[in-house]
């Protein structure tokens, strides 16, 4: 095999990848938010859950967007660790469709053949002005561009007849019986986490099997081996989330194990039943019976062994979601009690939860995890209004100081967490993104923005009542309960805001009437209190200094207010439906 020949094989691949992420990306995009909706909306029961899962990697073919998706979610918030586990379980099951796909379209057929004149229409489609039209381009060229690399790959792979010694090398690790099956699942297992695919692995193994390269109980052994393989995508895309995220990820790993315990433990009487079935239904040699070889392309020996694959996979992972459906409960305890709950929990507000989530399928996805954050960042913010109106009522020096470090804390953690959206939207909209998305991204910038701002109203908050402490003044009862109410009204209008951002993250925006209404109860509060306090101060009931202070609080509340209302009205503009 020459150099020439290696590098056409690996440019092949490449190929293969890249079409396969096309083509996923191209239908999440033309999908969109009905994808995230419906996979929020049927998982109701692990049943429900494993269809869902089952359908949407089907359409996007990719189990490893799907479990990412997941993982977001449960990151999120918006699916329980039950749910998760019922969706992955499906998505396992869908993900089987892809080797049917090859096995059928590129072995039986020669679709390359096909590829390049529909290449023309996923080109002209892909420079429509309609969006709608260019994602379903995306989708055409990389279906195209998946089987001809498939086709390459095929073609790369140098002929038994003219390399006699490659398979006297194949042979000398397939003879050790059970060993050999250890061997070649290990080996499935590391060329899985290589190619962070399990599709592009199963595409390789298909070629080699048809090929004569592998017999075919060891072409089984390394689909066993890519179900462990694949599972390292969630864990990645886990492993800076909350710990929820983490354990969602860790029952993929637990499902995909156990299966592969089970298939080993069973290992031949599971082939012979794939070999049974391949015979009975298709009418073709029984792949896992004695003396079974492929003698070359294109024969009823090839199609008997690409079927019994691609049966093996589905059976798989069918027949362990059938076993573990029972035991969502088990698994949920398992994960719990090895991915146990941190000491430092309530830290975790500090520090971004879904951004740096890992590499995700499309910018579409990563433009969501952002908007996770930004309600995320809603949450955080929230708080530091708690701790202002804590430092509004205390009267212990040591205990405000205390509340005015926590004030200062959550002004620099707004800032930070403004950069690193911001830089994460940068990234985003540097890729291939829709015109929606690009809309929304929009949005995200000035909502952070706004975000930013109200950090900084809670350290001017402490500012002030450090002035005023300095100044030897205090807060009589009475004034201390407007200022309760105001913080109150613009905790409300928190409420609305997080409220209409959790709705337009489910595509449920219908208007902003509670933003509005928010705003009004504040803007009236304030103006209420001011007069209230020009007449103290012209009766002199009031000492000024400590009115101003006063007043400057309510003034600096009201800004939050505008700031929140800012927020819900940049939400109106993209997300309300029309």
């Amino acid at each position: 095999m020459g150099i020439l020949q290696i590098f056409t094989l690996l440019g092949a691949l490449g190929m293969f990848l890249y079409g396969m992420n096309l083509m996923s990306s191209g239908l999440q995009k033309a999908a969109g938010d009905r994808l995230r909706g419906f996979l929020s909306a049927m998982t109701s029961n692990p049943f429900k859950g494993v269809m869902t899962g089952l359908g949407i990697t089907t359409v996007i073919q990719s189990s490893s967007a799907t479990t990412v998706m997941v993982v977001s979610f449960v990151n999120a918030g918006l699916l329980t660790l039950a749910q998760a586990i019922g969706v992955i379980m499906g998505a396992n099951i869908g993900t089987t469709v892809t080797a049917w796909l090859v096995s059928w379209l590129g072995f039986k057929a020669d679709i390359s053949i096909l590829a390049v004149p529909l290449m023309l229409f996923g080109f002209l489609f892909s420079n429509s002005k309609k969006n709608q039209r260019q994602n379903i381009g995306e989708l055409i060229v990389g279906f195209c561009l998946l089987f001809l690399g498939l086709s390459f790959m095929k073609d790369s792979v140098p002929d038994l007849n003219e390399t006699p010694q490659v398979l006297e090398f194949v042979k000398s690790w397939a003879g050790h019986g059970f060993g050999s099956v250890l061997i070649f699942l290990v080996f499935g297992t590391l060329l899985t986490l290589v190619l962070q695919s399990s599709s592009a692995t199963m595409a390789i193994t298909l070629i080699m099997l048809s090929m004569g390269f592998i017999p075919f109980n060891m072409a089984c052994a390394m689909v066993l081996g890519e179900n462990i393989g694949t599972t390292i995508t969630a864990n990645i895309a886990a492993s800076v989330g909350n710990t929820q995220a983490k354990r969602a990820a860790m029952s993929h790993t637990i499902f995909n194990v156990f299966g592969v315990i089970w298939a080993l433990i069973f290992f031949k009487p599971f082939l012979a039943l794939v070999g049974k079935i391949i015979e009975l239904i298709f009418g073709l040699p029984n792949p896992a019976s004695e003396g079974f070889s492929v003698a070359g392309q294109n024969t009823p020996d090839a199609t008997a062994a690409l079927y019994g694959l691609s049966m093996l996979h589905t059976l798989f992972n069918t027949i362990n979601t059938l076993i573990l459906i029972w035991c969502v409960k088990l698994i949920e305890k398992a994960v719990v009690w090895i991915i146990k709950t941190p000491k430092n929990q309530d830290q975790e507000v500090f520090r971004l939860k879904y951004i740096s989530a890992g590499p995700l399928a499309t910018p579409e996805l990563a433009a969501e995890q952002a908007f996770d954050e930004i309600i995320h960042f809603a949450q955080i913010s929230r708080t530091g209004l708690g701790y202002a109106r804590e430092a509004i009522k205390e009267t212990s020096s040591d205990k405000f100081e205390e509340l005015r470090a926590k004030l200062v804390k959550y002004e620099e953690i707004s800032d930070r967490i403004e950069y690193e959206i911001a830089a994460f939207l940068n990234a985003v909209s540097a890729g291939d993104i829709s015109e929606e998305t690009s809309r929304k991204i929009k949005a995200m910038y000035k909502i952070i923005g706004e975000l930013e701002s109200l950090g900084d109203s809670g350290e001017a908050i402490s500012r002030i009542l450090s002035r005023r402490n300095i100044h030897k003044k205090e807060f009589d009862l009475e004034t201390v309960k407007r200022l309760e109410e105001m913080v109150a009204a613009v905790d409300w209008a928190y409420e609305s805001m997080i409220e209409n951002l959790n709705a337009a993250y489910k595509c449920e925006l219908e208007n902003i009437a509670n933003a509005y209404n928010a705003e009004d109860r504040i803007n009236n509060l304030r103006n209420y209190l001011r007069d209230a306090e020009i007449e103290a101060l012209e009766s002199d009931r009031k000492n000024y200094q400590t009115s101003v202070y006063y007043m400057d609080i309510v003034s600096e509340l009201e800004k939050m207010g505008d700031f929140i209302i800012n927020i819900s009205q940049n939400l109106e503009k993209v997300f309300v439906k029309r």
